[in-house]
């Protein structure tokens, strides 16, 4: 199993929740101490640095408006990232297509990541959340469509090496698309997409792609990785999908007691309490469909989108519902087995081992708990080929 050490670089310096309507899109940003913001960004570099030399691997994604996460641009941070860790797979999660005008600048902007990293980088695409549509001045309808083929542009992009060639599709118009650099990666970096739903796993395991779930819990995991696993033979491919194409995010706190790790995990807590979503901008219609809605409600799973994130989360609820790996060493191993084996495997564990208040003397120790007494063991649960794609 390979782990991800995941921050959202969140602004942590914000009232009580319960006085909040919203943290994202409306939040005015006068709410913001830019002063305070540059420590936030050298603290969480401190600490994916420290991640990699610890032996963990690193997670990144962006959003838009909102105090929760002030990453805007993964690419910036990726591209720093590159450079001064050494060992680390460098996981984007993701590029948001369906809301990006140019295809062709994200085929770049990957493939310059993938050259300053000397070939460590595996490469998310995703729709985009709900939340950020209206800001983006971004159409709900037929985000899925937009996705794969401005996915189609970049893997043209990445894999034709002999001269421009022009693209004329539904949603996006090139000329001349000939990128400088290519990736490091042959024939291409591999290639990540989230997913919260069984039937969105389809095209994924046709193309044999990682697919991610994130705090679907036990029995939501579960089904998704069925879904993957009934896709994967339906599509042909020899053998079973292997785990390494299965990927799960959860929250985790690790102590040398359980009194620390329930300490650090109210911390980590933090992010689902404070990521409150007005309803205007959480149930947006069309961005899921019907039958998608009614597929994943009998699935057990909440769309993404239908209902807002409204805080109150519980510590005994997460750990319960497996959103949540906390205690000591021992406890935590055996809590990641707990999930891998209800959900019949999976090869990559992301964790957010950082959220919001949590400083970086508490997270560092988070992390080395983590990769000297428990990652070792995870290691031979599901073995990970060097690289996935």
């Amino acid at each position: 199993m390979r782990v991800y050490h995941f921050s959202e670089t969140a602004y942590p310096h914000l009232p009580d929740p319960s006085t909040l309507e919203t943290v994202r899109v409306v939040y005015p940003s006068s709410n913001y101490d830019p002063k305070k913001g540059a420590d936030i960004y050298q603290k969480r570099l401190d600490e994916w640095q420290a991640a990699d030399e610890l032996g963990l691997n690193i997670m990144l994604n962006e959003h838009h408006q909102t105090a929760t996460c002030t990453v805007p641009a993964v690419p910036l941070i990726a591209a720093i990232l590159a450079r001064i860790t050494k060992n680390a797979r460098i996981l984007i999660l993701g590029n948001p297509l369906a809301n990006r005008r140019q295809p062709t600048r994200i085929a770049e902007e990957m493939a310059m990541i993938d050259v300053i990293s000397r070939g460590r980088l595996e490469c998310g695409f995703i729709r985009g959340v709900p939340f950020e549509l209206s800001a983006q001045n971004s159409n709900p309808m037929r985000m899925a469509e937009r996705l794969w083929e401005a996915h189609d542009i970049i893997m043209k992009a990445w894999t034709t090496h002999d001269g421009p060639f022009n693209w004329e599709g539904k949603y996006y118009q090139h000329r001349q698309i000939n990128i400088w650099p290519r990736p490091y990666q042959q024939p291409h970096p591999p290639v990540w997409i989230t997913v919260s739903s069984p039937a969105s796993c389809v095209p994924l395991a046709q193309r044999k792609y990682v697919a991610a779930t994130f705090l679907s819990g036990f029995d939501g995991a579960k089904a998704i990785y069925a879904g993957y696993r009934k896709a994967w033979t339906d599509a042909g491919h020899s053998g079973e999908a292997n785990a390494d194409r299965l990927a799960y995010l959860a929250m985790c706190a690790v102590g040398e007691n359980e009194a620390e790790a329930r300490r650090l995990g109210q911390q980590v807590l933090w992010y689902l309490n404070m990521n409150k979503v007005s309803p205007q901008f959480a149930r947006v219609p069309g961005y899921v469909s019907a039958e998608a809605i009614a597929a994943m409600r009998k699935a057990g799973l909440m769309p993404i989108g239908v209902e807002s994130t409204v805080g109150g989360a519980n510590l005994d609820d997460q750990i319960a519902k497996g959103n949540m790996f906390c205690g000591t060493p021992d406890t935590v191993y055996k809590q990641i087995k707990k999930f891998h084996d209800h959900v019949g495997g999976l090869g990559h564990l992301m964790l957010m081992m950082q959220a919001g208040p949590m400083d970086t003397p508490d997270v560092v120790k988070n992390l080395s708990l983590f990769a000297k007494e428990v990652y070792p063991r995870l290691k031979e649960m599901s073995p990970v080929k060097e690289p996935v794609g």
